[in-house]
């Protein structure tokens, strides 16, 4: 275009490597910037999520009160406030509300202009959720862990592997909410609306993934069954209790892999289905 600096993003050949790399890494900071426009919905989130915070930092100090030993579930009060603050910073990272962008483009029909495009949406929308996750790490993660500290005392590290493994398993902890997310969103391909599945998502996610209360205090064949035969664990859970280290280094890191494993699971499992919408879609309207 005359007068404007334009760039186009090309995929050279020589290099489809490096070129889809560089596509990859070029979607997730579009994802990253589209976010950064949204700064007063930034800080209400945020302002919201450090309130409410507070409720269920006290609801779980009151159950270590009354708790035998004081220790509910193997969690001291330091632990307990590191799960809840640190949570309440994961929330918006990991996403587990609503997200309906690829139901509603199946409703209305726009999805086929995706389908046309060199990126499939599998690829382009689990991008653009990483430059999201990005975003909210560095906006809505960090001031509600600050307030925490300063009002609670939470857990300090005692090993140095902990910070690392606790960024692995956030990084998994997204994709495999993603991976959930987009297979609760494709059901639109053939319900055509789903509303319904994203409701009972965004209900059991919070339930099932940690967020109301730490599911070790659950009986254990219940939260173990919870963990093995669903990926909701894996969502919220397993990052809290690998930052509160409410295990030893070898529980930390089987809990990794089993995020690991899912993760790959449900990747793999959203481009199969994928591909079957793809050969029996139906543009409603046109």
């Amino acid at each position: 275009m005359a007068g404007k600096d334009a760039s186009v993003l090309t995929i050279s050949p020589d290099s489809p490597k490096r070129s889809s790399i560089t596509t990859f890494g070029a979607l997730v900071g579009s994802g990253f910037r589209r976010y950064t426009t949204y700064r007063q919905a930034t800080i209400a989130g945020t302002f919201t999520n450090i309130v409410f915070g507070y409720l269920r930092c006290y609801v779980l100090l009151a159950v270590a009160a009354s708790t035998l030993g004081g220790r509910p579930a193997g969690y001291d009060r330091e632990q307990l406030a590191t799960y809840v603050w640190l949570g309440q910073g994961l929330l918006s990272v990991i996403m587990l509300w609503a997200w309906s962008e690829l139901a509603e483009r199946i409703r209305t029909g726009d999805v086929a202009a995706d389908l046309l495009r060199p990126v499939s949406p599998l690829t382009a929308y689990l991008a653009a959720d990483l430059g999201r996750a990005g975003h909210a790490m560095l906006t809505r993660f960090i001031p509600p862990v600050v307030v925490g500290a300063l009002c609670f005392p939470l857990h300090v590290p005692a090993r140095w592997t902990t910070v690392p493994l606790f960024l692995l398993s956030v990084l998994l902890a997204v994709v495999v909410s993603f991976g959930c997310r987009y297979l609760v969103n494709a059901t639109a391909y053939w319900l055509h609306d789903a509303r319904g599945p994203i409701l009972l998502w965004v209900l059991g996610a919070g339930v099932l993934g940690g967020l109301y209360f730490p599911l070790r205090l659950l009986p254990d064949w219940l939260a173990a069954t919870l963990w093995l035969a669903t990926p909701l664990p894996s969502i919220l859970q397993t990052p809290l209790d690998v930052a509160a280290e409410r295990d030893g280094p070898a529980m930390q890191a089987g809990l990794v892999g089993l995020q690991a494993c899912w993760a790959v699971v449900l990747l793999t499992l959203a481009w199969i289905v994928q591909r079957r919408a793809e050969r029996r879609l139906v543009v409603q309207g046109g």
